[in-house]
């Protein structure tokens, strides 16, 4: 909605322009008219629509011709004034007023126009006749109103007509030579419904009516109001009810219906408040509602918005499959202007075996869009009509910022759900089959992905100790020489080498030494295509089945808790880490611990004892050399490794 209205007046002298702005303001005729009224303001409270109105005076006498032509650039509707006992002042409206006005606005941003013919009250007869031609032929005029100064007849109507031909123009709407709407109209309204259809059944039911109804127009209409409006659609169109609901053919009727009955304030009204401007693009104020990120910090979905995707994904998810066709992601993409998602997505989240984006995968794009941008996250939440359909102020409402990464390390704990990992490596390490192992690729399912679909992203849920967080793998591109702030940001790092070349384990231990070695970020080596020889911290999705999803759950726990430096996290059975662990779950040393505490708890232990210094001195002694065996034990298996 525009902040103020600015209406001017022009047409020939002595035509009355000057007793119309005085009669408004006055509620009298005058007595004396000057040659030209000054500027009057209308506050905001006293107009109609509540927006401050603008209301300027033309005089030929006593303005240039240069003055003239500014007043129109600035005006946002213009009233040409004739009289209606002057026939050459009617035709001064097509010979000269109009071309000169057409000259001297902008051809893209079209000025409507109000043809108000004065002192009506000096005629029995009406000029409409004269005028309906006039208006047929040039398009940017609104309508015309006849009054007359000297009665006050119209006058308040005129700067209403006025004020509504700004606020509510018929030209974006309505084509008068065709009788329709535009298509531009009929593609905004066809999003609204769309987005106002809950159930995506293809009708609005008595209870998505009363929601749009409440939502627009913050009241609900009564059963037998609603039936009434149904049973007009259903007297003029065929198919514009169907099962007791409205279709989209009986939605559009009804805002023609609006339109034609000079109602266009119901269309805007509408159109306005989901999200669209005077030339029905979404506005950008509703697509990019302000949003404050600070540096070292995160953004993420909250639950309200998960709730709302959710929703999102039953209405269109049509199979009940928990996966999208290609199909149905195309339904569900039609309130969009463009495909937002490209066929690399189907290589970033999870699929089904037909490659179809499943419910996790669905949940964990929009994730990864929050995270990596923010900005375009919620232009996307705006088309699906998230702030109204969650009965929220903005898309805003659905983000959460997380705070700043190094309070998480003072405190060595974090909120947050979502870690980044960066993998690096060299040309052929195995970084891409990393990524998408992930995503629960084996290589030969890998081997299907067109190079042009490619994904340097992979992102999907792990479990941290029963808790779903989500992590983003980002595979950087192997350039030694140059790494930008956005390659070394983030959670946790990937060393990514082939254990079957050198040259790849040289250049990850070069990328550790100068960006990593002396930062707070963990780090883990990872030695890939392990299906050829054996190695630590070894990996590979060379497999039949399923990739393991361990290494992963370690990767998030590191980027979770990067205060824990924990120096070994492999179940690889052969380091010093393993053996001490397999050691002291093994099941000799659980039956030498079940017997001595057997014997502790079978012996009798009398205050006597407890007050003997040779009972603790015996008990010291026992203590000692279990600590020392267990040292031995640990530097025997070190020095065998």
């Amino acid at each position: 909605m525009r902040k103020d209205v600015r209406i001017l007046l022009v047409g020939e002298p002595k035509v009355g322009k000057t007793s119309l702005i005085m009669s408004l303001v006055s509620e009298e005729f005058p007595d004396v008219v000057p040659y030209r009224a000054e500027e009057i303001t209308i506050p905001a409270d006293v107009t109609p629509e509540r927006v401050p109105t603008h209301i300027v005076d033309y005089s030929e006498a006593e303005q240039t011709d240069e003055q003239l032509f500014q007043e129109i650039s600035k005006a946002n509707v213009i009233c040409i004034v004739y009289s209606v006992n002057n026939k050459k002042s009617i035709e001064k409206v097509t010979s000269h007023w109009i071309p000169l006005i057409t000259e001297n606005t902008d051809k893209d941003s079209r000025v409507p126009l109000i043809l108000v013919g004065n002192k009506s009250d000096l005629v029995e007869h009406s000029s409409m006749e004269t005028v309906l031609p006039i208006m047929n032929q040039f398009s940017e005029i609104e309508t015309c109103v006849e009054c007359s100064a000297k009665n006050l007849k119209n006058i308040s109507e005129l700067f209403y007509y006025a004020q509504k031909a700004v606020l509510h123009p018929t030209g974006p709407l309505y084509c008068p030579e065709k009788k329709d709407m535009k298509p531009l109209c009929m593609k905004a309204l066809a999003r609204i419904f769309k987005v106002s259809d809950l159930d995506n059944d293809g009708i609005l039911n008595d209870n998505e009516l009363n929601f749009f109804q409440r939502t627009c127009f913050n009241t609900p209409l009564e059963h037998q109001a609603l039936e009434d409006v149904k049973n007009v659609v259903r007297k003029n169109l065929i198919d514009g009810v169907r099962n007791n609901g409205l279709t989209l053919k009986g939605f559009l009727f009804l805002h023609m219906l609006f339109i034609q009955r000079g109602r266009h304030e119901t269309t805007w009204t509408v159109l306005r408040r989901f999200g669209y401007d005077d030339d029905l693009e979404l506005n950008q104020d509703y697509l990019f509602p302000p949003l404050k990120v600070p540096p070292d910090c995160t953004t993420e979905l909250n639950y309200n918005a998960y709730l709302f995707l959710q929703s999102v994904f039953d209405k269109h998810d049509k199979d009940r499959d928990c996966a999208l066709s290609p199909e149905e992601l195309e339904d569900l993409f039609d309130v969009f202007p463009y495909m937002p998602w490209g066929a690399d997505v189907n290589n970033t989240v999870c699929t089904n075996e037909q490659g179809w984006i499943t419910y996790q995968g669905y949940l964990s794009q929009w994730t990864l869009t929050t995270y990596l941008d923010v900005q375009r996250c919620l232009e996307y939440l705006g088309y699906l009509g998230y702030s109204i359909i969650a009965e929220q102020e903005s898309q805003a409402d659905g983000i959460t910022v997380t705070r700043d990464k190094k309070i998480d390390l003072q405190k060595k704990q974090t909120q947050r759900s979502v870690f980044r990992c960066n993998v690096f490596g060299e040309v052929g390490s195995g970084k891409s089959g990393f990524l998408q192992a992930f995503l629960g690729r084996n290589l030969l399912r890998q081997k299907t992905i067109k190079e042009e679909h490619r994904s340097y992203y992979a992102i999907s849920t792990t479990y941290v100790y029963g808790q779903e967080k989500y992590l983003l793998l980002h595979e950087v591109f192997p350039d030694f020489d140059y790494l930008s702030d956005s390659d070394l940001a983030c959670d946790v790092v990937c060393l990514v080498y082939d254990v079957s070349n050198p040259y790849s384990f040289e250049y990850c231990a070069n990328v550790f030494k100068q960006y990593f070695m002396d930062s707070k970020t963990p780090c883990m080596m990872i030695a890939a295509k392990s299906d050829l020889p054996e190695a630590k911290q070894s990996f590979t999705c060379n497999t039949a089945g399923d990739p393991s999803r361990e290494i992963y759950t370690k990767l998030t726990t590191m980027a979770m808790y990067p205060h824990a430096r924990l120096r070994c996290m492999c179940t690889c059975n052969r380091c010093t880490f393993c053996l001490c662990q397999n050691f002291l779950n093994s099941e000799l040393l659980q039956t030498v611990r079940a017997k001595l505490y057997a014997v502790m708890l079978r012996r009798h232990v009398s205050q006597a004892d407890l007050k003997s210094s040779t009972f603790w001195l015996r008990a010291s002694v026992g203590a000692t050399v279990f600590a020392v065996l267990g040292v031995a034990m640990y530097r025997a298996l070190l020095k065998s490794r």
